[in-house]
């Protein structure tokens, strides 16, 4: 009992410090590895397999979303480590079909994909999704220039429907105010002030900064599939 006790209260210090975090991940390695190997059903080897930096990710997530309410916190990480696990592995089951797609289909040398129905779609998705990967790889290198990551937005976003809509409002004031994009743009700092509009809102947009750079940013430049997006998101969090 006691041992859990001291997990809890360092997850809850992880929560609030980066540098905590890191040290409660190193120290529980080998639990997180423990947990990779059931799923591999083999030790992993660091460096080689994706696996185990996809566990590593889902404990870190798991520090994140904690809360005493969902009982021990080790029980909490490993099922999360095998959900991501089991989404990571369901995405490279797509992409080693869309490899084999493009292999070359008996001794004719033809890519198979041009021989079943439905090219025309699969070479949209391809299209779609490199330029999707085109949108994330510069977005992130603007943000950089904002001192955040994609991890950082990630750690940021609203979790509650009030949040979302909060923010949805002041990403349509920025927009239907050309200048509030200018001055964000220009002093690489949020007009916290001027997105509120006096509305006392101004400490929830504080709390999620770094989500709101990424949001104007989106809405300063061509992102047009990650804006569709969000939108949906917005959308999505504004009707629950």
């Amino acid at each position: 009992m006691y041992e859990e006790h001291h997990i809890i209260r360092q997850v809850y210090e992880a929560k609030e410090d980066t540098q905590a975090a890191d040290r409660l991940i190193g120290a529980y390695m080998p639990f997180i590895k423990v947990e990779t190997a059931k799923f591999l059903n083999r030790p992993p080897m660091e460096g080689q397999d994706d696996e185990l930096s996809i566990a590593m990710i889902a404990f870190h997530e798991a520090i994140g979303r904690y809360s005493r309410g969902r009982g021990t916190f080790l029980k909490y990480a490993a099922v999360l480590i095998r959900n991501r696990l089991i989404d990571y592995e369901r995405r490279e089951k797509r992409h080693r079909l869309v490899i084999s797609l493009d292999a070359p289909a008996g001794e004719e040398e033809t890519p198979i994909l041009e021989t079943v129905a439905g090219k025309e779609n699969h070479g949209e998705e391809i299209a779609v999704r490199d330029a999707t990967r085109a949108e994330i790889e510069e977005l992130s290198r603007q943000m950089e220039q904002f001192g955040i990551s994609l991890t950082d937005v990630a750690d940021n976003c609203p979790k509650q429907a009030r949040t979302l809509e909060i923010c949805r409002k002041a990403v349509q004031k920025a927009q239907d105010d050309p200048e509030i994009l200018e001055e964000f743009l220009r002093t690489k700092r949020l007009p916290m002030a001027r997105l509120a509009g006096g509305s006392g809102e101004r400490k929830t947009l504080e709390r999620h900064r770094k989500y709101m750079v990424a949001l104007l940013l989106i809405h300063t430049n061509g992102y047009e599939i990650i804006r569709g997006h969000i939108r949906q998101v917005l959308k999505g969090g504004a009707a629950q």
